[in-house]
Parts: structure tokens; sequence; C-alpha cells
């Protein structure tokens, strides 16, 4: 608290034109305003269980404090997650928040070309609201957006999700959740009525057929694949991908197909199930909607298209369909490699239907289980304000607009009744001219954004950029006017939801430097200045914001109002939503839970759809003079994303190569007379970059592979968008290799 207040008492009072509380004030009753709250203090010497803040998996550590600072880590041996295990990542969670290169400070660009400088906080919210409020003035509500994260903590999501939309007056905003997730969000919205992932990690030691599509599980989700390993049914492993990776190498059964055949070969596969009779029809006929005009679909499939296509033939078909109807309990798992496509959405819905035909759910160790990405990607689906309205409701929906102002205590009239563009269509809103004003937290697009270069150009063109990040030197945040310094996983409280649908409890175990506050305070110091603070009077502190959250929840399937505070999350090792009042006493017996064990989904006839399309081609094919598809994906598991906080630790920069490399097949590489480790150019419609030779044959001939987590990757990559989720297509660009 002394930190906090010590940062804010370089606040002098708010200019005049800003109504509500003076600064002096919010120092002085924190509790309040919700400023510079923090939780109950550890013991000097102790352990607590904190949740991890890298991947989806959501894993328990202990954070080890020696004079009330954290000084080491180690798993969790209870935490239902992980079981006392952990990735490298894991192990260095701490190491990025000692890194030399963390914002302290607000720093203003007070010219265009000029050197950011710091300023006061006073100073950098003197600008926020006064250039997007100008823009607002001069071009309307409509021109200025933000760019979320699926990185921050649930409450601080919700909280900017309602501030913009409902205090600010800002109609536009995404998520970074975009680039991974949105795919299955729209396919299980279609399918089961809610955006409703149904299994827990369990489910992946009780499966006898476990089928991997898209997903390097023993790279991206390593703790994942241990639950396989722990498995004491002796599983069939089925991966199909169009890598050998280190998930096909490790499987007993690897289906190589040709990239971004997915959907010929889910379709034959499910043609291959119904002439065998390897179908569940009762309980298809019981618990589904649409499925004969499915069989009618699929049975153009032949098995000799199937195999021009995929490249995968009669026999391996058959053994595969024959490997899923001898299992008794068969989970099928994707991840980007599905998601990251033209057609994700439909891809993810064939998966669906393989589960739905089979009657592999609501079961042990089955179900159509979509693996997330980021650490608080469900937490943004649900309450980011972005995809939905606050708590998986419908901003078209006048009786949840009026629910969810009921709770808040706001006029109904604040929140909007559709929502605004999505992550590729504000960037394109940039370059139309639409959008002039920016708010991008805790993502660096400057990097990870498809088709890099136009989206820098897009950051140029604003008439103003805040970023609002740990670190100062992101590209992104080297293109902004205004830096706003905020704390990072474990210098702040919340909670993320992890993939499974598991609620856990991050704790404030480390303190923020200089004048670093975390994003809840931010946004509490914005809607003072702003003047929209008593709108917000309910979201004083983290857990506050969390009970409300809770109570938006009720009555929806991720209904999660048993839940009455931290204290139960960290008790419980975490809750699994959807948890009523009525469900809590069996939890202390029972914290694994899935979804579906009444086969009732969320459609109003409580039934699942079978929802199917035809194949489309990819939007830029190989051609004579780009003659090789480059696929992406990630490295090792040492890195993250944009390695912005990987790299800090120089342990995990050994477990990794420092330079951009790619891979190629042996013959590929004796045909261009390429060496192992050579330097090599290689070249898209977009850019030319130079990288290094891997000569492997875990790739196909025809085919290069690149780690997404380099900078230079996504100067290749061509920007193609699913249509129904608008998640980019990162996994398929045609390339050329200049020699």
């Amino acid at each position: 608290m002394a930190k906090i207040r010590a940062a804010l008492e370089k606040v002098i009072p708010p200019l005049q034109q800003w109504h509500g509380p003076k600064t002096s004030e919010l120092l002085r009753t924190p509790g309040k305003f919700g400023l510079g709250q923090v939780p109950e203090k550890c013991q000097p010497d102790a352990t607590t269980n904190v949740v991890c803040g890298f991947c989806s998996t959501g894993c328990g550590l202990n954070i080890h404090l020696k004079d009330g600072k954290a000084v080491g880590l180690t798993p969790s041996t209870d935490y239902p997650v992980n079981l006392g295990m952990a990735c490298p990542k894991g192990w260095e969670a701490l190491t990025p928040l000692e890194a030399d290169d963390r914002a302290t400070t607000p720093m203003i660009r007070k010219q265009r070309g000029g050197e950011l400088e710091p300023v006061s906080w006073e100073s950098a919210m003197s600008s926020f609201c006064s250039n997007f409020k100008n823009i607002q003035q001069e071009h309307g509500d409509e021109s200025v957006a933000f760019i979320s994260t699926g990185q921050i903590v649930t409450e601080e999501m919700a909280f900017l999700g309602a501030l913009a939309k409902f205090g600010m007056g800002i109609r536009h905003g995404d998520g970074n959740t975009r680039q991974c997730m949105a795919t299955s969000v729209v396919a299980y919205k279609q399918s089961f009525g809610f955006d409703a992932p149904p299994y827990t990690y369990q489910d992946f030691e009780e499966s006898d057929v476990i089928v991997l599509i898209g997903s390097n599980l023993c790279i991206a989700h390593p703790i994942m694949w241990q639950r396989i390993e722990r498995n004491k049914h002796n599983p069939e492993i089925i991966v199909v991908d169009p890598r050998k990776t280190e998930t096909a190498v490790a499987a007993t059964q690897h289906f190589p197909i040709l990239p971004k055949s997915d959907l010929y070969f889910l379709y034959g596969l499910a043609r291959v199930l119904i002439e065998n009779g390897w179908v569940d029809e009762q309980w298809i006929a019981q618990h589904t909607n649409e499925y004969e005009a499915f069989c009618s679909h699929v049975q153009t499939f032949t098995a000799e298209q199937v195999e021009q296509q995929s490249g995968i033939t009669a026999e391996q078909m058959l053994k595969l369909a024959e490997t899923i109807h001898r299992g008794e309990r068969v989970s099928f798992w994707w991840t980007m490699g599905v998601n990251q496509s033209h057609e994700g959405v439909r891809t993810a819905q064939a998966i669906i239907n393989l589960a739905l035909m089979t009657g592999n759910i609501g079961r042990p160790g089955t179900g159509a289980n979509s693996i997330t990405g980021q650490c608080n990607a469900m937490g943004s689906r649900l309450f980011s304000n972005t995809t939905n309205l606050l708590g998986g409701h419908d901003f078209a929906n006048s009786e949840h607009r009026a629910k969810v102002a009921k709770i808040l205590e706001i006029d109904e009239d604040r929140i909007p009744r559709e929502l605004g563009m999505a992550y590729d269509q504000i960037v394109e809103g940039i370059h139309a001219g639409k959008i002039k004003g920016l708010w991008v937290l805790a993502t660096n697009g400057s990097h990870s954004w498809i088709h890099q270069e136009r989206y820098k150009e897009a950051m140029e063109k604003l008439d103003y950029l805040v970023v609002q990040d740990m670190y100062s030197t992101t590209e992104t945040a080297q293109q902004a006017d205004l830096i706003l310094p905020a704390a990072g996983w474990a210098e702040k409280d919340g909670v993320f939801i992890n993939s499974e649908r598991r609620i856990g409890l991050v704790k404030k175990v480390a303190e923020a430097p200089a004048e670093a506050l975390s994003d809840f305070n931010i946004f509490k110091l914005i809607s003072h200045y702003w003047g929209c603070a008593e709108m917000f009077k309910k979201w004083s502190t983290p857990e506050a914001t969390f009970k409300l959250l809770a109570e938006l929840s009720q009555d929806q399937p991720c209904d999660f109002s048993g839940v009455t505070g931290y204290r139960m999350v960290d008790d419980l090792g975490g809750v699994q939503w959807p948890c009523k009042p009525s469900d809590v006493a069996g939890l202390a017996s029972d914290n694994q839970r899935r979804l579906f064990t009444y086969n009732l989904f969320y459609h109003t006839d409580s039934k699942a759809k079978f929802i199917f399309a035809e194949p489309t081609e990819v939007a830029e094919p190989t051609s004579k003079e780009y003659p090789f598809v480059l696929l992406t994906g990630r490295g090792t598991s040492a890195q993250w994303h944009t390695e912005t906080r990987t790299k800090k630790s120089a342990v995990l920069r050994k477990l990794y190569p420092a330079s951009i490399y790619i891979e190629i097949h042996p013959d590929d590489a004796e045909r261009l007379a390429i060496t192992p480790n050579s330097l090599i150019k290689v070249k898209s419609r977009r850019a030319t970059i130079e990288v290094t030779a891997s000569v492997t044959p875990s790739v196909f001939p025809g085919q290069l592979f690149m780690p997404m987590h380099y900078a230079k990757a996504n100067q290749l990559t061509q920007a193609s968008f699913d249509p129904y989720s608008r998640q980019p297509s990162y996994k398929f660009c045609a390339v050329e290799i200049v020699v």
C-alpha cells in the first residue's frame, strides 16, 4: 500500500473540468475508491499458492517468501491441475518481474517523432482523457477503440470492458484472444449453444483413445502431456498434424495430413464411421439435431477425394475409424493448428461432430475439447465485454442488458446493443481513417499480428496511441504516444480461468517497480479523471469485483454464484464453473467436473447441433513463384508468444535458439544445395527475411516450419481470416526460398 500511495502522491489535484473526488481524497481513503488496496499480507517467511501466469494450463505454484519478499517457487503437489509438475516457464515465472526494462513511470511523446519522456500520473491522465475526448468529440465515439489481452486477471478484464464501453462510450474493443481462441468460442456457441469446453484435465488420464488434432501438446502444453503419461489405460494416442512434431513422434498413430486439408479429412472420417455403423444412433436421435443432413453431406467425401486432398489413404482412414470405434472413452482435442485457419470454425465443428456421432461426450475420458492458449483466455471469453456482454450475455438481448444494468447499478442505455469491431476490423478501420485513437493493453501486436508490417503502419497512422504494459520496450510500446506502467502477474490480485474452466487465484507476492500500478488501479484513476467514477463505486477492490462477476454469472451456463470469494477458491484448489450454491457441498470430495453429464446442451431444445459446410480454398495457394507452404507454431516449451517475458530469463534463453530458424526437409535442402545451419532467405508476397536453415525430416517435402516467437516471422504471414470467428490464419502462406 505504501508503495502505491508513494506513486500516487506525485499526482496533483485533478484539472477542474473533471469532476469527482480529488486525488488527495483518493489517497486518504483508498478503501472507498479502491486505490492502493492490497489483501492481507502473507507472513514474512511463508509459502503461498498462486496460479501461474503463462499458459492456459493454469498450474499451481508455491511461492516462497523471505522477509515478505518472493524469493523462489516450486510446483504445488496438491493443486489438481499440475500435481507437482511444472514446465520450464513455470519454474522461471518470477524472473520476468525483475527485468531492467520494466515500465516504471508514465511516459509521453510530446511531439511526433520525439522521444518518450517520463511524466507524473497527473500529466498522463490529463493526456489520456483530453486526447481521447477530443478525438471522440471531433470524429464520434466510434473513432476510438481498445485492444485488450488474455494476460490480465478477470476482474481487470471486466473493469476495462465496462469502463470503456459503459463509461467512456468506446464501442469498438477486442482482445488478443482473437488470435488464439475465437474459433473455438464460435464453434462451441453454434454447436452447443454456449462457449463451453466440456472437459476436465482428469479426462487425459481416463481416455483409452486420445485424438490430438493440430496440437503439439508436448511443447505447447507440457503439463497436459504429462497428464497423458499418467494414463493407466495404455491409450491409443493419435496425432493429426502435417508435421512430425514431438507429440507425433510420441504418439501411437500419426496422420500427416496436407496443410489445411482438415475438413476433407474429418468429413471423410465421419463417412467411414457412418458406413460401418460405428455411430451411436440412439444417442444421436435423442440429443442432437441435423444429423441426417450431416450424413448426406459427408457421403460426397469419397476415399479417393479424401486421399487426393489430404494425402491419407483409405486403409489409413479405416484404421483410424476402427480405433475410435473400439474405444470406450474417446477424447478429441484441438488447439491452434485448427483455430488459426481460414475455415477454423467449421473444422472445430467437424471435430465436435465426431464426438457427437460416437456418443463420446459427457462421460469420463471423452469430449470435444478445445485447449486454450493464454493464461486467462477463458476469463476474456466470458468477461472482457468484447465477444459478449459480461458473463456470457448477449449485447442484443434486452433482458440481458437489463440484468447487467441492474446488478451494476448503471443506466441500461449505457450498454451497447451490438458488438463492436473485431481485432482485424479495428486494424483495417485505422487504415481507412475511421479509428483515430487506440488503447492497447498487455499485448504486442506490432510483433504478433498477422502481416506484421501492415499492423505497424496502422499504429503510425493513429492520432493517439496509448500502450498500457509492464514493459516499455515492446515494439508496440515504442510506437506509443503514451505509456502507462502496469504491474505484472504476482504483483496484484485476481483470478484466471484456465482451459478446463477452473477459476484459480493470483495473489500479490511482489511489489510493482517504482510508480507502476495494477491495471485495476489504473482503471480506477481513469474512471476518476474521465468523470465516471460514480458508475464504478461497486468495483471498489478486485475481490468486490469478483463477487460482482459471480452475481452476473447467475443463471448462465457459466454460473459460479456459489463461489463466495477468494478464500473459497484458494481453499479448494480452484473451482470449475459452473458452481452454483447447490454444487458447493460436493466440491470437497470431487473437484474434477465435466459438462453435459446429463446430455443437456444449451440450445433451447437442450440438443446439440451438427454444423458443417463445404471446404474452401486457402487465400494464398502455392504457385510456381512461391512453391513452399510456410507453417508456423510454437517452437519450444521454454518460449512464450512474442518472448516479451521468456527472453528475460537467462535459463530459458539457453533452451532455445537465439535467432530465427526454419525447418526444411532434407530432400528440399539437397535439391537447393542448402546445408544445415546455413543462412538462407525466405520470401513471401509481403517480405523477405534471413533465417538459419534447420534440415530435418520433421517437415515433409514442400513444407517449411518457422516458430512464431521470433519478431521476423509475422513479416511473412498472410492476413487471411475465418469468416465466422475473424481469427487469423497463421498456419498457411506461400513462400519461396531465395538461393
